[in-house]
């Protein structure tokens, strides 16, 4: 007989929470950003959807699956037990893993944006003030979900699918792609998601941490993009 615990029910109202959390019309600004894609299929690195799934694949597995993922794991239980002190030492960690100029304003953009909205939603300000500095987007995602009472493993689904989402629709403007093509593309990469959520729930926290030379080179090399679309 198995006794193992079984996995959190996601109540109607948290599930709709997380629906708002994940929608691309959440005013944070994330669709303002292609992190490093728009230089690669500009130069011609990516010139296919098969590409840009490869590249999005890559990015999804061993940056959020490496680091995204895994810090918001911790800061969700740093939030939920009232650890302010390790809620800053993970923001500053994800901070630091920011290894462009554009990464690093991207992240802060849409956390200081989501921590503005949570204010506004009714979050409570003293959670928001322990911060020391300006939030990471995964540090701010967190508590969203600690605040609406969302299981740790959906809000991940959601964190990522949105993420994923803003990509393609990058891409759709990008290379171009048709919408139908697009969403052909999103489709194919969901079944990533899981895997990433998977990695990032057994990596061990000595090993949290992720290094895309590619995707690093090309935020880098955008900053000096003369004609662009998008911030990164």
């Amino acid at each position: 007989m198995d006794h193992s615990e079984p996995a959190p029910v996601t109540s109607p109202l948290a599930l709709l929470h997380l629906f708002h959390l994940s929608s691309p019309a959440l005013p944070v600004g994330a669709y303002a950003y292609s992190q490093g894609l728009e230089y690669a299929i500009d130069s011609g690195q990516l010139k296919t959807a098969a590409d840009v799934a490869d590249w999005l694949s890559g990015v999804l597995l061993y940056g959020l699956g490496q680091l995204d993922l895994p810090v918001l794991m911790a800061a969700y239980r740093a939030w939920e037990n009232n650890d302010w002190l390790a809620v800053n030492q993970w923001n500053f960690f994800l901070r630091a893993c920011r290894e462009t100029s554009e990464l690093l304003l991207e992240d802060e953009q849409l956390g200081v944006a989501l921590q503005r909205l949570l204010l506004d939603l009714g979050v409570s300000a003293d959670a928001l003030q322990t911060l020391n500095v300006k939030p990471s987007f995964a540090i701010m995602f967190a508590l969203a979900g600690h605040h609406w009472k969302i299981p740790l493993t959906d809000l991940m689904h959601s964190f990522a699918y949105s993420w994923l989402e803003n990509q393609v629709a990058a891409a759709t403007k990008i290379v171009p792609l048709g919408q139908t093509a697009a969403q052909k593309l999103l489709l194919q990469l969901l079944p990533e998601i899981p895997k990433a959520i998977a990695k990032a729930q057994t990596l061990p926290a000595a090993d949290i941490g992720a290094s895309l030379p590619g995707q690093v080179m090309a935020s880098s090399l955008h900053e000096y993009q003369y004609s662009r679309l998008f911030r990164s």
